[in-house]
């Protein structure tokens, strides 16, 4: 067993536990598989892999859905998406990555003081939920990084843990399945040999998730709170040093 495999495999379990509900660790699992399969090559190997904890998640979490914040988030996702894959190879990589990582950090902060201020930041605000919305479409497409914008989004809604997890299941579920016809033909970065890795690494995210889904239950509301928190503002960090 090579040592790339034992990242790769990894990687994956790290992201089956984040699609059991302990969310913000994506951006560890997008670092590993580019350390194994290149920057390029790697979008193409996780798109399958989130599709298979999507499904988990949504079948797992089915009772917790929210179906306003679907609809209230998911718009300008998707705008987000299409606008990546035209135009997200030409924008200046590293100048993109300090901007997103500032406006995750001050979100972040603002967030962070909000919970000691008591103050409630309104999820359903159009211009608030439209640009995270945004961001998070565009950022899923180039990299797999929407993470930090969407625990950023489902925070503000004041959800419970399990709503929180059941109704960002399906937002990625949709995108991730809105995403791979964009991977095959206009990228070519889904095909054969991706998906063979795929089907090696796809018993290590279903594993992943039903740990996840018992790592959860040890975490009560508040301190799931400031869990989210913490890892985004880590994300944020990782963006911008990446």
């Amino acid at each position: 067993m090579s040592l790339n495999f034992i990242i790769a495999s990894l990687a994956s379990l790290l992201l089956g536990i984040s699609k059991g509900g302990l969310k913000g660790m994506g951006i560890l699992v997008v670092t590993m598989i580019v350390l194994v399969y290149g920057a390029r090559n790697s979008t193409g190997i996780l798109v399958p892999l989130f599709i298979v904890g999507d499904i988990l998640a949504v079948i797992y979490f089915k009772k917790h859905v929210k179906v306003k914040y679907l609809i209230q988030f998911m718009p300008a996702m998707l705008i987000g998406v299409v606008v990546a894959v035209y135009v997200g190879n030409g924008w200046d990589e590293i100048v993109f990555k300090k901007w997103m990582s500032a406006i995750i950090l001050l979100s972040v902060i603002y967030m962070f003081w909000s919970e000691y201020k008591s103050i409630i930041i309104k999820s359903d605000n159009y211009l608030f939920s439209n640009i995270i919305g945004f961001s998070a479409g565009f950022t899923t497409m180039v990299g797999n990084l929407a993470g930090p914008f969407a625990n950023i989004f489902f925070l503000a809604t004041r959800l419970p843990k399990n709503e929180i997890v059941g109704t960002a299941a399906w937002v990625f579920f949709i995108i991730n399945i809105f995403k791979v016809p964009f991977h095959i033909f206009s990228w070519e970065t889904i095909h054969r040999e991706s998906l063979l890795i795929d089907l090696q690494l796809a018993p290590f995210v279903i594993l992943g998730f039903f740990l996840g889904t018992r790592l959860l239950g040890l975490f009560n509301e508040k301190n799931y709170r400031r869990f989210l928190l913490f890892v985004t503002a880590i994300g944020a960090v990782v963006i911008l040093f990446k």
